[in-house]
């Protein structure tokens, strides 16, 4: 009996196979760091720092350095490159391109300004009555929502003598954006 009670310990054997499981695990979280870290300065539209970066991303500084150079060398032949100035980083069109990019900025947006702002106000106040959006935007924002409507991004549901309106899936998918991501940002500026 006291035999079974006496254990011994040793030390846990790294077989071949399990060598190659933290390898590959290393690698993915290494996959997953860099891609943070690009998307991060993709989304951005400005220089980053280090600091921003690291907050951002939660990726350790020394491995931000190492994706950060791995991303200059990835992208220092296409059209879109890594630009560094001092320790920000930003992702740009390559200058031989920017006379398309004032091209497009000039040309005509998918909305307007004033279209913006109203989808931007439902989309903030969902569910909320035509009446309203009327009040605070003026008479323009029936145009406005009828667009909206005609491309599928609102649901109007008819309340009284005026439309309760309430953003579609469509809308999510538009604008690449989740609801449940989109709900979730609205109740932490909420609280």
């Amino acid at each position: 009996m006291e035999e079974h009670e006496q254990q011994t310990t040793s030390a846990p054997v790294i077989t071949h196979s399990t060598a190659s499981e933290i390898e590959n695990e290393f690698e993915d979280k290494e996959k997953n760091s860099e891609e943070k870290v690009e998307a991060a300065l993709f989304i951005a539209g400005r220089f980053l720092n280090l600091q921003e970066l690291i907050m951002l991303t939660d990726v350790n500084p020394i491995m931000i350095k190492e994706i950060l150079h791995r991303l200059e060398k990835k992208y220092s032949t296409g059209t879109i490159r890594i630009i560094r100035r001092t320790d920000a980083y930003k992702m740009d069109i390559a200058e031989k391109y920017h006379y398309l990019i004032n091209k497009l900025a000039t040309g005509n947006a998918e909305f307007t300004k004033a279209e913006q702002e109203t989808l931007a106000i439902i989309a903030y106040k969902q569910p909320i009555k035509q009446s309203v959006i009327i009040k605070i935007r003026g008479n323009k924002s029936y145009d406005h929502i009828k667009k909206f409507r005609q491309l599928g991004l609102v649901i109007a549901k008819k309340v009284g003598h005026t439309l309760d309106l309430s953003l579609s899936e469509e809308f999510y998918e538009y604008f690449n954006v989740h609801k449940k991501e989109a709900s979730e940002n609205k109740n932490k500026e909420e609280a």
